[in-house]
């Protein structure tokens, strides 16, 4: 997908989930368009560094293993720490080479979740990491009424030819549902707003049983945080969570990430969702996100397009709000 914008979006994005990453393992990434390795230390720490050794260039994640706090380079063995100074030369151990550093990207784990910042020169975080079920507080919940999300009810999709910025103009979309989804009603953008780094929607889904075109089955309050991912509650005759993350992996291909917390049924204290209730969501939300994702596949990028009356003004808000997160050329 050919964009008029770059492929290297400041935010927060996700690259997995914790599970995926066991303690004293190390893993090969490619994000951002570079090589990482993302190791858990000996304490359960995660870690994500640039990925090539500064001594001779080799690939710590293919072969590198954890010692302490570090992780080690399989070539020759120097120890790099968290903070990307290298720590440790077996064969001269009391002279590290203190003048050389990977890059640190900052990571975050939430609700078995993992985020890491990107920022093109690697600036820190210019925001925090919102708190997923922290976002709706007119919802108060608890994360344990839900079952777990991974791996029942996630999925990723890699190396897809979508940029973050099309999967976030979805949101103020509401006639595709029809088309796109096999949708009987046609949601409703109830309201829009920006709010910093944030974009707010929210929709409502006309109850069908009812003669008031004002009555609601069903609400769905959504906000992006940046362009790296979406947070979710749904409210009404459907009362779950979810999470849709879009992560470029380098120029014209992103990962994606997407999660749902479904309610426990009265009584269930198991973490593990039933059969019946897998079968339930898969059937009904999991399949939604890839209908999408066969029109972004092929889809092209509109710079100017012609807008109808209704979906004009929240677009191109959206546009003039994502245009933040682009601190780096096309």
């Amino acid at each position: 997908m050919k964009v008029p914008f770059t492929w290297k979006v400041t935010g927060w994005f996700m690259i997995g989930w914790s599970q995926e990453f066991a303690v004293g393992e190390v893993r090969p990434l490619r994000y951002f368009g570079e090589d990482l390795v993302a190791y858990r230390d000996e304490s359960g720490e995660l870690h994500l560094l640039s990925a090539h050794c500064r001594h001779l260039g080799a690939h710590i994640g293919h072969g590198g293993k954890v010692v302490g706090d570090c992780v080690e380079c399989p070539f020759h063995g120097w120890r790099w720490g968290p903070d990307g100074t290298n720590r440790y030369i077996p064969y001269q151990p009391d002279r590290p080479n203190k003048a050389l550093r990977l890059r640190v990207f900052p990571v975050r784990e939430q609700y078995g979740c993992v985020f890491a910042w990107y920022q093109p020169a690697g600036s820190e975080p210019q925001w925090e990491l919102p708190d997923l079920f922290g976002k709706f507080p007119q919802f108060p919940t608890d994360r344990d009424a839900y079952y777990r999300p991974y791996p029942e009810f996630s999925r990723r999709a890699e190396r897809e030819p979508v940029h973050p910025q099309v999967v976030a103009e979805n949101g103020p979309d509401s006639a595709h549902f029809h088309y796109v989804h096999g949708a009987t009603v046609t949601p409703v953008c109830l309201n829009w707003e920006a709010v910093d780094e944030e974009w707010r929607f929210l929709t409502g889904w006309p109850d069908a049983r009812s003669d008031d075109p004002d009555k609601m089955a069903l609400y769905i309050h959504s906000h992006f945080s940046g362009l790296g991912f979406a947070v979710s509650a749904f409210e009404g005759s459907s009362n779950h969570r979810l999470i849709f993350a879009c992560t470029p992996v380098e120029d014209g291909y992103s990962d994606m990430f997407y999660s749902i917390w479904w309610p426990r049924r009265p009584g269930d204290m198991s973490d593990v969702p039933p059969d019946e209730v897998r079968e339930h969501v898969e059937k009904r939300f999991l399949q939604t996100v890839w209908e999408d994702l066969d029109i972004w596949r092929h889809q092209e990028y509109i710079e100017h397009p012609a807008l109808s009356k209704a979906d004009a003004k929240p677009y191109m808000a959206m546009r003039k709000w994502a245009t933040q997160f682009y601190e780096a050329p096309a």
